[in-house]
């Protein structure tokens, strides 16, 4: 009898337990699972303007073709002139997947310069100067998140001005002209912060044989005009900044 009570006692204090038990398991909160976690990935789209500055130089051939009514001529050769660039660019990119294509316009503050003595006029110096230059161009570009490398052509236009002077300092002939080309270059650009890059690009601009007219008020009446044939090439490497505006750009996310 004394074990019957005890094994009923016994029966009765483990049916207590186990229903505060469950009920201690029911009242754990539920933990939510944490999301999946994102990784950004730099968006190349969108508006930008910026700064360039560097140096360049330039390939320029002159050919007198006739000196006043005379249709005497002389080849008088090619020259290098070299010298710093500064300017700004603006322009608009669109990403899709890894390629980026863009549109730029780029003007520049040049001063390439060069002199040297003049064959066909022998004691005279010729000097050349490019003041100025603008490059119209499209991009393709293929981006490694952050890291963009592009290809670009287009139009190209530079202003010059050359001069014909004397031992003396006098000035004998003058022409100033703004001429259109091609142009051709590459570039690498790395964006540190979400709206701004950094880069360097190369330029190449070619452009035809052109005529230009000297006038000569210094020879008159003796020679009333110098015509000459001249070209110049350009080559530029420029360093750049640039800050992109988010307007029309939708941020890209890669999910792990």
């Amino acid at each position: 009898m004394k074990k019957f009570l005890l094994g009923t006692v016994g029966l009765a204090a483990l049916s207590i337990v186990t229903p505060a038990s469950a009920a201690d398991l029911a009242a754990r909160p539920y933990t939510k699972a944490p999301p999946p976690m994102v990784a950004p990935i730099y968006d190349w789209s969108g508006f930008y303007i910026g700064a360039n500055a560097g140096g360049g130089f330039s390939n320029r051939c002159l050919d007198v073709t006739a000196t006043g009514a005379f249709g005497v001529a002389g080849a008088e050769g090619c020259r290098n002139a070299s010298g710093a660039i500064a300017g700004g660019q603006i322009g608009y990119r669109w990403q899709t997947a890894s390629w980026v294509f863009g549109l730029e316009a780029q003007g520049d503050w040049a001063n390439l310069r060069n002199s040297n003595a003049s064959l066909f006029f022998p004691g005279d110096t010729w000097t050349s100067k490019t003041n100025a230059l603008g490059l119209f161009t499209g991009q393709v570009g293929y981006a490694w998140n952050n890291a963009l490398w592009y290809v670009k052509g287009g139009a190209a236009v530079a202003n010059q001005r050359l001069d014909l002077f004397n031992a003396f300092g006098i000035g004998l002939a003058q022409a100033e002209r703004t001429r259109w080309g091609g142009t051709v270059g590459t570039g690498f650009e790395y964006g540190f912060a979400p709206n701004w890059s950094v880069g360097v690009e190369y330029d190449f601009l070619f452009r035809t044989n052109n005529s230009n007219t000297f006038l000569t008020p210094a020879l008159a009446p003796a020679i009333t005009s110098i015509t000459a044939n001249t070209r110049s090439d350009i080559n530029m490497i420029t360093a750049r900044v640039n800050y992109r505006f988010n307007w029309g750009s939708a941020p890209i996310v890669s999910k792990y």
